[in-house]
């Protein structure tokens, strides 16, 4: 059987966090829940992720900011992002997908959709 792709997810809220650690490995996924931007860089620096779910209001970098500086490192700029945010407005998703995300889902997570979208983020990549 093939290696899980492992999934790092950027979120400061532990139910969303306990949501991913719930859902994705039963989708055959391995994750990592970072609960800040830093604990995100530091996760970073251990062990690269196949992709990476984002949450952009955080208390100590916003998400849109830390997805810029994921693109900007040439050592990670190709891991596809998916922003995940309650935030639901035009000009959110825009900056999101300028700074340089691969897709957008609004919370709450339908497990369904997540799925899909990691599921074409990852296809994206191998092209």
């Amino acid at each position: 059987m093939a290696d899980k792709k492992l999934i790092l997810a950027v979120d400061d809220d532990a139910s969303v966090c306990d949501l991913y650690e719930a859902g994705l490995p039963a989708l055959g996924y391995e994750v990592v829940c970072a609960s800040s931007a830093g604990k995100a860089r530091e996760a970073l620096k251990k062990r690269r992720p196949d992709a990476i779910l984002m949450d952009i209001m955080m208390s100590d970098q916003d998400g849109i900011s830390l997805t810029r500086d994921i693109r900007s490192d040439a050592a990670t700029a190709d891991i596809p992002i998916i922003v995940v945010s309650g935030l639901a407005d035009a000009a959110t998703l825009d900056d999101a997908l300028r700074f340089g995300a691969a897709d957008y889902l609004v919370k709450p997570v339908d497990v369904a959709i997540l799925k899909t979208k990691l599921e074409r983020a990852l296809q994206l990549k191998k092209k």
